[in-house]
């Protein structure tokens, strides 16, 4: 295997919150909580930096599931959606912090505008104003969080000697995530978040926007971190990925497709937008790059791009989008648990990175045992502890 000189990135993975399975829109696994421990468990001895736990529609509660979820896990860190239109930030603070010091400093926050009126409860706000809102919530939340009494009378906040009392373990707060691509949305990044968050599009149109993010941060006094969430699928050659893509998107109707891209063109979101242009609501031009495929988007709303390749293709596609400023790939794959366990033992290597579970220790070679071989510092947690006899 050739040797790349990028560092290897910052590795997340996915928890499917909202149900899981084989092929896209034929769920067939319910979002169980023993389920969704095996998933997190396999990302935290498989050697991820971290789960991203999605929000809206009919996902399990980001809050309660990552707290219920740390107390199973060792390393794991937990990419916490929170969304500014439908909790205040005084309780956000207080939930924040409580989280963090339950999991010893474990949290990350994904902080999500919300795309449209439904997804926002009632509220009725242009997407103008959800990121005018985003704005001052995270000036508040942050200060709260850094221990400062709060007194803000602005357009959509008002708060008198708001304080948090409890402090996070991470100070001033947990790093905090955010994706957006209209141009109040990037204002709010450069202003506000430790990591930008974009979709999978191709290289050069995520360039143009972590640039804008960079130089507005830049005029701010401020450095912001850069992101990528999109699907994988990675098998040992190119044929059987690429046989493994078409096998997703086997059980989806045109009139699926059609009904799912006149929704998505219809979102008030324009990341929305912007990733059902790369399909186009079409089965015909799916590959969008030499190993970027936007099949997951016919169906799928939000992240709907995914690498598809041998390991080897996968992390140069990877590899591209370190060199435009990329340092965390938040990934995901159908179904979650197994892909989990694909990616650890064909990506990992390419990309120059280890798996505890796949690497021998001591010079033993990995066998079939009864329990994996792991170092002392990755040891499994498990709610219930087995032996094979």
């Amino acid at each position: 295997m050739t040797h790349d000189t990028h560092d290897s990135p910052s590795l997340y993975w996915f928890i499917p919150s909202g149900g899981d399975g084989r092929q896209l829109g034929q769920p067939t696994r319910p979002a169980h909580f023993s389920y969704l421990t095996q998933v997190a468990q396999a990302a935290d001895v498989l050697g991820f930096d971290g789960v991203l736990l999605p929000t809206g529609g009919t996902n399990e509660d980001t809050i309660v599931v990552a707290s219920a979820l740390s107390s199973v896990t060792r390393q794991l860190r937990f990419l916490v959606a929170l969304r500014p239109s439908l909790i205040s930030p005084v309780l956000a603070a207080r939930l924040t912090a409580s989280l963090d010091r339950i999991s010893g400093g474990r949290v990350n926050l994904n902080i999500v505008s919300g795309s449209s009126e439904g997804e926002l409860e009632g509220v009725k706000l242009s997407p103008a104003q959800r990121y005018e809102l985003t704005g001052e919530w995270l000036g508040v939340f942050r200060a709260l969080l850094r221990g400062e009494t709060v007194k803000h009378d602005g357009t959509h906040l008002h708060l008198s000697e708001a304080r948090s009392l409890l402090p996070s373990v991470q100070r001033p707060y947990p790093p905090i995530y955010f994706g957006g691509s209209s141009d109040p949305a990037l204002q709010v990044a450069a202003e506000h978040v430790d990591v930008y968050l974009s979709w999978g599009e191709r290289p050069e149109q995520v360039a143009e926007k972590f640039g804008r993010v960079r130089a507005e941060a830049a005029r701010q006094g401020r450095q912001v971190r850069f992101g990528l969430r999109a699907h994988v699928i990675v098998r040992p050659t190119e044929d059987e990925a690429w046989a493994a893509a078409d096998e997703l998107i086997a059980g989806v109707s045109d009139e699926q497709i059609a009904r799912a891209h006149q929704a998505f063109l219809a979102s008030a979101s324009e990341g929305q937008r912007r990733q059902s242009a790369l399909n186009g609501g079409t089965r015909e031009s799916l590959r969008v790059g030499k190993n970027l495929w936007a099949g997951v988007g016919l169906l799928r709303g939000g992240a709907g791009t995914a690498f598809v390749g041998s390991p080897e293709n996968v992390a140069a596609a990877l590899r591209e989008y370190q060199d435009i400023g990329v340092d965390t790939f938040v990934l995901s794959g159908y179904p979650h648990l197994e892909e989990a366990y694909r990616v650890a033992e064909l990506l990992f290597p390419a990309l120059g990175r280890t798996s505890p579970v796949f690497t021998p220790r001591d010079g033993q070679p990995v066998t079939h045992t009864s329990t994996p071989t792991l170092n002392a510092e990755r040891e499994p947690v498990t709610v219930g502890r087995f032996q094979s006899i």
